[in-house]
């Protein structure tokens, strides 16, 4: 079993010879949560690329070998690491099938939950952890506690951004303690006031916020899947159960793709109906009742990237 030590002198090295090669990348999601010291330890890599930078990734991947073993895509499932699918919300999965175990890696061209461009939060050789707080908003319980401990270490640091990112009621009044949120901050997360002001409403209007994210990334999962079942069976028939390089095996992905992957789902779908059928459903299914949706962010502003 490969040791947390090896895989990040592994990923560290892959980003720095992407940089060499002038690629704009950066590692983001777990091990940049164990980075900025909010995480222990983590099995696998998310990377993001610019997608003008595509084909040197690719390149560098087919070139870079473990053990003997070499990098391809992981199953059929991976739609390919091409800019038009990457700028509809699309990402490219990975791995390594060495002795040891195997190494996995999910590129991404933009951070799923992007309010602005990912390339001016980057730290280093991670993602800013702004754009980290933002990727981990997902629908499972384990990233949650990560997003706070990330906002915590940004407000201490004098990064206002952080005020976005603290989903606990009570890490939350103990960094007003000692720090003033901004009132534009305050007047685009409503859930503050309500700390500020010590209402008992206010844990559950952080609640509310982190059950819209939760269920709207199940909704985003869930259209993302169905469009992506065409795709599988082509790549399916089209590989044949052939062991292809990574460059004739990307070839077959982005014709399959090409046939049956839309560029962009999620806009095709309508980004505000996403929006509007999360807050519906929490109310229907009585996860939240309907007057707490007068605390919930605009939420909008993270997915305007995907309109362009």
């Amino acid at each position: 079993m490969i040791s947390y030590a090896e895989l990040e002198r592994f990923y560290e090295g892959l980003v720095m010879k992407l940089r060499e090669r002038g690629v704009v990348c950066a590692i983001t999601s777990g091990m940049a949560c164990v980075h900025y010291g909010v995480a222990e330890t983590t099995k696998d890599c998310d990377l993001l690329c610019h997608s003008g930078s595509f084909n040197v990734l690719l390149d560098l991947l087919g070139e870079t070998e473990i053990s003997g073993h070499r990098c391809g895509y992981r199953g059929n499932l991976s739609p390919p690491l091409d800019a038009r699918w990457h700028r509809g919300g699309w990402t490219s999965h990975f791995e390594w099938v060495a002795p040891t175990g195997a190494l996995t890696l999910d590129v991404f061209g933009h951070a799923l939950r992007e309010s602005s461009p990912w390339p001016r939060d980057v730290f280093g050789l991670y993602a800013g952890p702004h754009t980290v707080a933002q990727m981990k908003r997902t629908n499972r319980d384990k990233d949650w506690p990560f997003i706070t401990a990330l906002g915590t270490r940004m407000v201490e640091a004098d990064d206002e951004r952080g005020w976005l990112h603290v989903f606990d009621a009570n890490a939350l009044a103990e960094l007003l303690k000692e720090h003033d949120c901004p009132p534009d901050i305050v007047a685009v997360r409503p859930a503050i006031r309500l700390v500020q002001e010590t209402d008992p409403r206010a844990a559950g209007a952080l609640n509310a916020e982190r059950k819209l994210w939760a269920e709207h990334d199940r909704l985003r999962i869930k259209i993302l899947e169905r469009h992506l079942r065409p795709y599988v069976s082509a790549v399916r028939r089209a590989r044949a159960g052939r062991d292809l390089s990574l460059l004739a095996d990307h070839a077959v992905r982005v014709e399959c793709a090409g046939q049956h992957l839309p560029e962009n789902p999620l806009r095709d779908y309508g980004l505000e109906k996403i929006v509007a059928e999360a807050k519906a459903g929490l109310v229907e299914t009585g996860v939240l009742p309907e007057s707490a949706l007068t605390w919930l962010p605009d939420v909008m502003i993270y997915f305007k990237w995907l309109e362009t």
